[in-house]
């Protein structure tokens, strides 16, 4: 005997399949992927690298500066693209904390920004979503004077 069920019944199937499932790998081992990633964006500002920059960038990211937000992976890339230029980076940033949240999709990652004595000038937060090619990448960052948090 099949059992027919209702539009509320088709609803509810159809949005329980549509829903994020709980991420299959434990928090720790997406932060220390998250950890790497943030450790790799940093690098293409060492290596003077603005096209690897860019790819680390979500395509709906938005990026807030002291003056103005940077919409967008090509308005980011394009507003970045000054402290690409010359030999030597103007800053440099390392993760110091790295969260995911229990869906396994959303992360924060935090920590010094130095500048190129090795001083730290600030500290950055950038939030990064899982995306669909199963790459990681920046939908949020702001960065602010140095804070002591707990």
């Amino acid at each position: 005997m099949t059992r027919k069920t209702g539009p509320v019944g088709a609803l509810l199937a159809c949005g329980l399949a549509a829903a994020p499932a709980r991420a299959k790998e434990p928090v720790e081992a997406l932060a220390a992927k998250v950890r790497a990633r943030e450790t790799a964006f940093a690098k293409t500002m060492a290596d003077r690298d603005h096209a690897a920059f860019a790819t680390f960038v979500a395509e709906e990211a938005l990026f807030l500066g002291a003056q103005r937000a940077l919409r967008g992976r090509a308005a980011v890339a394009e507003g970045w693209k000054p402290y690409f230029e010359g030999a030597k980076a103007p800053f440099s940033w390392a993760p110091e904390r790295v969260e995911v949240t229990d869906s396994g999709t959303l992360a924060i990652s935090t920590g010094a920004v130095f500048d190129p004595g090795g001083a730290r000038i600030g500290t950055f937060n950038s939030t990064w979503h899982l995306e669909k090619d199963g790459e990681w990448r920046v939908v949020l960052d702001i960065g602010c004077p140095p804070c002591r948090c707990p």
